[in-house]
Order: C-alpha cells, then sequence, then structure tokens
C-alpha cells in the first residue's frame, strides 16, 4: 500500500484510479451511487472531510501522505472486501435525509421515501388530521422520519423485531429529536404492540425470494439477510403484515406495501384483493396499497 500511495498526490488521482478499480472489480452498485465515478467522488470527498457537492475546487488540491492513505484504505475495503459504501462511511441518504447506518441494519433504500412526501393525496385524510402511523420492519428508522415531518400532527409507532437494528434507530431518532413523536418498538410485527388502530400503515419488509437470495452481488451478503430474506415467493412476513392490518386500521385507514421485484409473487398472494399500485421512480410495480374496507371485507 505504501509503494501505491506514493505514486498519488492529487484527489484527481485518486479518483481517477477508484474509478478504475471498481469497474476493473466489477463492484455492484445499489446502495446510493449508481456507477463507479460516483461511488468514488463520494468516498474520497466523505474521507477527506470535504463538501460532497463540491469536487471540481479540490481536484488538483495536494494531499498529505496520511491523506492518501486514508483513503487508499477505503478504496480496497470497497474494491475487494465488496463492503457497501454506506457502511464505510456511516451515513445514507434518502433525499435530503442523512441518516446513520452501520452492519445492523440494511442500507436505506426505499420507493416509498418518494411517496411519504406527497402525503398518499388522495387516498389518505388531511394530512394534520392523521394521528397515529405504524411503520413496521422500519431498520434504521429512516421512514418514521420521513412521516413525521409530512404528517405534523401524527405519533408514530416504528417496529422491528431485531433489537441490534432498534438501537441504530434510537440514534437516527435522537439525531432528529423525535423522541417525542417516533416510539421504538421490539416486536414480532403486531405482537408486541398497543391495542390501538392506525390511520396508516406502512412497510418496507424483507421481501427477496429465495432464488434472488441465492443470486444476490456480493455488496448485499453485508447485509442483515433477516432483513432481506422474504422465504420461497418473498412474501411471508407481507402475507402476515395483510393479514393483520384489517383490525389494526381505522375504518379510512391505509396500508402501504413497498415490495420491490416481487409483483408477480405479490399478485399472486392476494389473489382476492384489487391491489392499487403507486407510481414511482421504478414505475408501478413496486409498492401496492389496500384501503381498511377492503381488508375489513375478509
Amino acid at each position: 500500500m505504501a509503494a501505491m500511495t506514493n505514486t498519488f498526490s492529487t484527489v484527481r488521482d485518486l479518483l481517477r484510479y477508484a474509478t478504475s478499480r471498481f469497474t476493473r472489480e466489477g463492484l455492484f452498485f445499489g446502495h446510493g451511487s449508481s456507477n463507479a465515478f460516483d461511488e468514488a467522488a463520494y468516498l474520497i470527498l466523505h474521507t477527506l472531510r470535504l463538501p460532497l457537492d463540491t469536487l471540481d475546487p479540490f481536484l488538483d488540491a495536494r494531499l498529505l501522505a496520511d491523506e492518501i492513505d486514508e483513503v487508499m484504505q477505503v478504496i480496497e475495503r470497497r474494491a475487494r472486501d465488496r463492503v457497501p459504501a454506506a457502511y464505510l462511511t456511516h451515513e445514507a441518504w434518502l433525499g435530503d435525509y442523512r441518516f446513520y447506518v452501520d452492519e445492523r441494519v440494511i442500507v436505506p433504500r426505499s420507493f416509498l421515501a418518494e411517496l411519504i412526501p406527497e402525503q398518499f393525496t388522495p387516498w389518505l385524510r388531511e394530512p394534520d388530521e392523521v394521528g397515529h402511523i405504524l411503520d413496521l420492519c422500519t431498520g434504521s428508522a429512516c421512514l418514521p422520519i420521513m412521516l413525521a415531518d409530512a404528517f405534523p400532527a401524527a405519533l408514530i409507532d416504528a417496529v422491528d423485531i431485531s433489537p441490534e437494528a432498534l438501537d441504530v434507530a434510537r440514534r437516527n431518532v435522537d439525531d432528529y429529536k423525535l423522541e417525542d413523536r417516533i416510539t421504538l418498538v421490539a416486536s414480532d410485527l403486531y405482537d408486541g404492540l398497543p391495542k390501538r388502530r392506525y390511520d396508516l400503515i406502512v412497510s418496507n419488509p424483507p421481501y427477496v425470494n429465495a432464488d434472488s437470495m441465492a443470486a444476490l452481488p456480493p455488496e448485499y451478503l453485508h447485509e442483515p439477510q433477516l432483513a432481506l430474506a422474504g422465504g420461497a415467493d418473498g412474501m411471508d412476513l407481507v402475507r402476515r403484515i395483510v393479514e393483520g392490518a384489517g383490525e389494526r386500521l381505522t375504518p379510512d385507514g391505509l396500508l402501504v406495501i413497498e415490495i420491490g421485484n416481487e409483483r408477480e409473487h405479490a399478485e399472486a398472494a392476494f389473489a382476492d384483493y384489487e391491489l392499487t399500485w403507486l407510481s414511482t421512480s421504478s414505475g408501478d410495480d413496486a409498492v401496492f396499497m389496500l384501503t381498511a374496507e377492503q381488508l375489513q371485507k375478509k
């Protein structure tokens, strides 16, 4: 490493090297950046404690030997060990929201984050009339934090079965100073919750089917498999969420669930329902909605 360090002197040098190395290693980019150049720029800027949106002024800045060494160590961990960038920097972004993450939670990524600012209009009541929200499989608590902003009068219960995940969630809730509005609950879905009804239930649960789990890129193997694996068809937890939602929703409440690429399996699992598919940047097949009326008829 020392010999290689001596061949670099500027941010530009490191950026070129990292981009080439990431491309040569065939890294998978599914945790924030979408290509080798953007990933390299992010990791270099973060490691050097430089503004993440300001690359050009620093490209030809000469670096100290210890700075080059620190960046090279990060590049090596990303390229050799295939560690997701978010675990190297301990941060992940959803829109304008920054969250602390580590290997105790999956890296936040959710199409629900696109829908929350829209407040599920026109299906849900007025935002300031939403009193209680439930987030199942909360992980890092990224969605409850966004929900707290979108629904200013709501109290939110955020549930996860993993005590380790809830430790990370607590840190993020504290960082956003939302302790009075977000209650973290250790529970297997609905089991440990108080007997209350919710205006909105959301979930980005484990939904990856068994065949897809077997083919995951190495980057995903660093994440808690409990938070990814959804059984043979990916619907194990989704079925339980749907089955229990009717008695947990207010009469005009909504259930919104993200299922990624599993639309075919979701439609087969819930053939008795007319699922409403919500539009996101991935199309109309990643998030479905059911109303309390639909669920309470079953």
